[in-house]
């Protein structure tokens, strides 16, 4: 186990990292960026860059798996002032999932009004096929029904309410502007819908999971993206989400494909620029989020 794997963090912990961070730059971000796997390329769209490595921020995890930089990466992008996170923490990584989730508190505390999160994921729903990028329209909470959830404990009324509303989860708004982005840059192929998975890791799903899983109405599968939206929603964040479909779910006991990190980087990489566009013409075109509590 990592250490200090089960601290939690107060909101002085978090203004205490959110206040470093603003001694260190004047670019006072109003949207959040978290990138998936592979898709740290997002960040390298900044202007006028201020870069801070994980392990130089007070009280930030680490990153530690391949293909997540661990950058914390301020700039603006069309104009607007934006704060983007070049690699995410996982629960598979041993961190306990308030520290996996400390950087939305300390994106709210910075000023963020809109997060926007993408993630890559395998493909359950039948009609997907790798490559093509998934709108996240709501979640699957599996690790939540062991109880594991970012909210577990004592709740800070300065943060948000004690029983969050999870049925708004993903801003509509938002989802309807991507899929008009999506069309009007031609994405209309590959741009698609569905509910994401999230799941502990980090072995990938059998096949009988993978199956499960598609009964229950997943469209996709993964293991981040859902603790950072529990949390961005309980801040009063407006929260936008994207898969990146890298691999499909393996579902019949003949096939011979089997899951690995390598191909789930060479589809991100494959892709990732039509990503990245989808994204910086979302971060043109979003409205203040005038709900912002």
């Amino acid at each position: 186990m990592l250490p200090e794997a089960h601290k939690s963090f107060s909101y002085e912990d978090c203004k205490a990292t959110a206040d470093w961070l603003q001694a260190q730059t004047d670019i006072r971000p109003t949207v959040g960026i978290v990138c998936g796997s592979g898709l740290g390329g997002l960040a390298d769209l900044l202007k006028d860059q201020v870069a801070f490595n994980y392990k130089d921020i007070p009280n930030f995890p680490q990153s530690t798996v391949h293909g997540h930089a661990g950058r914390l990466v301020f700039g603006t992008m069309k104009g607007r002032p934006c704060v983007c996170m070049q690699g995410r923490f996982h629960l598979y990584e041993g961190y306990a999932i308030q520290k996996v989730t400390l950087p939305m508190r300390i994106f709210k505390l910075l000023g963020v009004d809109t997060v926007i999160i993408t993630n890559a994921a395998g493909g359950l729903n039948q009609d997907f096929k790798v490559g093509d990028i998934m709108i996240i329209k709501d979640h699957i909470n599996m690790p939540g029904f062991a109880g594991i959830n970012p909210l577990v404990g004592p709740n800070d009324e300065r943060f948000g309410v004690r029983f969050p509303c999870m049925s708004d989860a993903y801003d509509r708004d938002l989802q309807q502007l991507a899929m008009e982005i999506g069309q009007d840059l031609g994405y209309g192929d590959f741009l698609r819908e569905g509910v994401y998975c999230v799941l502990g890791g980090p072995s990938f799903e059998t096949i009988a999971e993978c199956r499960m899983l598609h009964l229950l109405g997943a469209d996709a599968v993964g293991m981040s993206t859902v603790h950072e939206v529990i949390i961005a929603r309980h801040c009063g964040m407006r929260v936008f989400a994207l898969s990146l479909i890298t691999n499909l779910g393996v579902m019949d006991y003949d096939s011979e494909e089997k899951a690995n990190h390598e191909d789930v980087l060479h589809a991100s990489k494959q892709r990732a620029e039509q990503m990245e566009r989808l994204v910086s013409s979302m971060v043109n075109r979003i409205e203040p989020n005038n709900n912002y509590i």
